[in-house]
């Protein structure tokens, strides 16, 4: 059994200013994806260039941001939205789905393909391997806000959250489990496969196979969304639900890409 490090969510406090480490996970995330852009960017291969990264990140900002919050509401408070539709701003009270931002970034990326026509599935190819590391360290501002904890288990490694909602029992540090397959493990992978050209649409699809599978097997050492609690079959959560089109659709876009690139083969 551990005890949560109590660390205070606020990283710098600068009187009226707070800068909390949740909020500097995301700007790590970005920052990281900026940088590690720039370097593939330069690749001969590379459908983006070096000096449209600035333009690029912003873009990713911008959707994953709206689409964290709209998706939330949509998915997990669609009540508490009918209720009070300026909820919908009311983002100091946290409240950011993954799944959400998932679906502003595609938003985001379809408008800047068309903008600078760019490949759709180039661009998203592009992207995918430098997400995670956001996911990671997203996950690991959960865990210093002692939030999302995990369900209550026995191993030697569960932790004691300082919440009282959360209970005085060890519970799974799902959190970390998150960072770790969807963050660091999820990296690894994507980095390592796309060091080299792809079919087109197969990084992509790699990305959402694997965050769907790790989503989907996090979920059950996962404590369920409160205001939802399990939908079906007393196991299924809205993350499962929601990680379900994920992982068919990354496995029809890795058979498309392949048996385009195939057919492209066979052509020549």
């Amino acid at each position: 059994m551990l005890l949560h490090p109590g660390i205070d969510p606020v990283a710098i406090d600068l009187g009226p200013i707070s800068v909390r480490w949740y909020g500097l996970m995301y700007v790590l995330g970005f920052a990281a994806a900026w940088l590690l852009g720039r370097w593939r960017a330069r690749r001969p291969w590379s459908v983006v260039d070096p000096r449209e990264m600035e333009d690029l990140v912003w873009y990713l900002v911008l959707g994953l941001m709206i689409g964290a919050r709209v998706g939330y509401m949509l998915f997990y408070d669609l009540p508490g939205l009918l209720a009070d539709p300026l909820s919908m701003f009311a983002v100091w009270r946290g409240g950011m789905s993954f799944h959400g931002g998932l679906l502003g970034v595609v938003a985001a990326m379809l408008f800047f393909a068309w903008r600078r026509e760019k490949p759709f599935f180039g661009l998203t190819d592009f992207i995918c391997p430098l997400a995670p590391i956001g996911l990671g360290l997203g996950r690991v501002g959960n865990f210093i806000n002692a939030e999302l904890w995990g369900r209550p288990t026995d191993m030697p490694w569960g932790v004691i959250f300082p919440d009282p909602r959360a209970g005085m029992v060890p519970r799974h540090p799902s959190q970390l489990y998150e960072a770790f397959l969807e963050g660091l493990l999820l990296f690894a992978v994507l980095w390592a496969y796309s060091a080299k050209p792809r079919a087109r649409g197969t990084v992509s699809g790699l990305f959402l196979l694997l965050y769907g599978c790790f989503r989907f097997l996090v979920e059950f050492f996962r404590t369920p969304d409160p205001q939802l609690g399990f939908l079906a079959f007393g196991w299924l959560t809205m993350g499962q639900l929601l990680s379900t089109p994920m992982i068919l659709g990354g496995v029809a876009l890795i058979w498309w890409g392949l048996r385009r690139a195939a057919g492209h083969r066979g052509e020549g």
